[in-house]
């Protein structure tokens, strides 16, 4: 089986989308799994991660600081096979990108995963206090549950 590609995308690259990439990568030991993470606006590229998700990521045992901020790129709908954007603005940002019904079909909003959250987004705790870093830690936990079970069980055909 060949190796699954996640990309996580947030509109800055620091707060959600790190935090996401680093939770699936701390769930998919024995799968061959590659999981990164982009912005749709170059924001931050080249920073680490907000202060806030490095500390809620660590508190969960998770460390988060080996990444840095990129802008979603055209070539990244050929690199990954899904691609999972935190809220609807972010969804309409990267299907706007995509070339081929193909690159659109790998666009999918995060939650849409787990079925009694469809068609919730994940809010961006950036202007918010610590708390909204916990939530948007518990709904990417949620999440990165169902998308572990949905490639260990694609691996295991």
């Amino acid at each position: 089986m060949a190796t699954t590609k996640v990309l996580m995308v947030c509109l800055g690259n620091i707060c959600r989308s790190p935090l996401a990439e680093g939770i699936l990568k701390s769930k998919i030991q024995n799968l061959d799994v590659v999981v990164d993470s982009a912005g749709t606006g170059a924001y931050h590229v080249g920073n680490l991660p907000d202060a806030r998700s490095i500390a809620v990521a660590k508190k969960n045992g998770i460390d988060i600081t080996d990444q840095r901020a990129r802008k979603f790129e055209l070539d990244d709908f050929d690199t990954f096979d899904f691609i999972y954007v935190m809220d609807k603005a972010n969804y309409q940002n990267v299907i706007r990108l995509a070339k081929t019904d193909a690159q659109k079909s790998k666009v999918k909003m995060i939650m849409d995963e787990v079925d009694l959250q469809k068609g919730i987004s994940v809010p961006d705790p950036y202007y918010g206090g610590d708390q909204g870093f916990e939530n948007v830690y518990n709904m990417l936990t949620l999440a990165a549950d169902v998308i572990v079970n949905k490639i260990a069980n694609k691996h295991e055909r």
